[in-house]
């Protein structure tokens, strides 16, 4: 089964500035996928290549097997069957809800726009407040309404442009699994972008991580937290921090807080020096253990507390605690490590792939 959207070694630019290089990867019918990356690294001028707003400079994007995009040729958005949700909703203020949604369906007769436009209001449940206007809308409402509006011309790929920045953390969490729910009972295939790793590994089915205009990582974001590519991707997918040790078999690595043995092997020669990716659940407190950290900094989360750890060499790692389990700023605390999925990079590799 050939994929749905297809893009191939795509190179954006503005004027002679390279903003994306060589980026490629495919997505599947129903399929929703994340771009995911910080500020500047070309995740926004991505979609907006995918959605026909910005010339591709080499490479190539096909949708449906049909080529839409090339350095000679563009294809025009409303001519894509591509459906786009803005970061501000882009509602127009002096229509109401249902005009609004059933804005792009010219092309349908009274009787289908008026049938279609139910279907979409009953799909994002809003069916009561057809006849009000943006303006009389929270926020999350007028998310739904942007959606519904995109989804309303049965779009072959729905694009979404950080949809959710604008709303307060548990609606932005709550409206993702509901937009996840809608688009996967209709079987739409969607491209979100977000710098939100939460919302990110909440609604995707994979994820994308750029960095600097490039693709690092293209995987589910299972994969992207416990098998990283690179120590780009190490670091800013979950939290974590490296601590420093040597190698002395294939699958076991000596640090200052003790000998970690996992379940992989990597090929390195024993002696070599490593980095090994420790995160908060691979760090437990344990009042027999050996180990003795200083408390230096703390975040109540309810049911746990993350602590910021200060080791005996002055390294600096992180565990969640439970709640219950109180320590004050300069506290010593026992803990000992749990990790067996280890994760290295070598010392001298700032970009190091990891074993397969």
């Amino acid at each position: 089964m050939s994929a749905l959207l297809q893009v191939d070694g795509i190179e954006c630019r503005y004027d002679q500035l390279v903003i994306t290089q060589d980026i490629s990867f495919a997505l599947n019918q129903g399929d929703i996928c994340c771009l995911l990356g910080p500020s500047g690294c070309g995740k926004t001028t991505l979609l907006r290549t995918i959605a026909g707003f910005d010339q591709v400079y080499a490479g190539q994007i096909k949708l449906n097997g049909e080529l839409i995009s090339s350095p000679s040729m563009m294809l025009q958005p409303e001519q894509r069957q591509v459906g786009m949700v803005f970061q501000d909703y882009a509602l127009f203020p002096h229509l109401s809800i249902a005009d609004n949604i059933g804005f792009g369906l010219r092309k349908l007769s009274d009787s289908d726009k008026k049938k279609r436009v139910h279907e979409m209001l009953e799909l994002v449940n809003m069916q009561e407040l057809a006849e009000r206007y943006p303006h009389e809308l929270s926020g999350g409402q007028q998310q739904r309404v942007a959606l519904a509006r995109a989804l309303a011309p049965r779009p072959q790929l729905i694009l979404l442009d950080e949809p959710f920045s604008n709303l307060d953390f548990e609606l932005r969490k709550h409206l993702g699994l509901e937009v996840r729910r809608i688009l996967k009972a209709l079987n739409i295939s969607a491209v979100l972008v977000t710098h939100d790793q939460t919302e990110a590994f909440a609604m995707a089915d994979y994820v994308g991580v750029l960095n600097q205009g490039r693709l690092q990582q293209w995987d589910t974001p299972f994969n992207l937290y416990h098998e990283p590519r690179n120590r780009f991707v190490a670091n800013f997918v979950g939290q974590g921090y490296f601590v420093p040790g040597v190698l002395k078999e294939h699958h076991k690595v000596e640090t200052e807080v003790g000998l970690f043995e996992g379940n992989r092997a990597y090929p390195w020669p024993e002696g070599t020096e490593v980095d090994v990716l420790l995160r908060p659940d691979d760090i437990i407190e344990n009042p027999q253990g050996h180990i003795k950290a200083t408390v230096e900094q703390h975040t109540f989360a309810g049911s746990a507390t993350l602590y910021r750890l200060r080791l005996p060499s002055g390294q600096i790692v992180e565990s969640m605690f439970n709640s219950h389990a109180e320590y004050s700023i300069g506290e010593q605390v026992c803990i000992e490590m749990k990790a067996d999925h280890l994760i290295l990079f070598k010392k001298d590799e700032s970009c190091a792939s990891l074993a397969r």
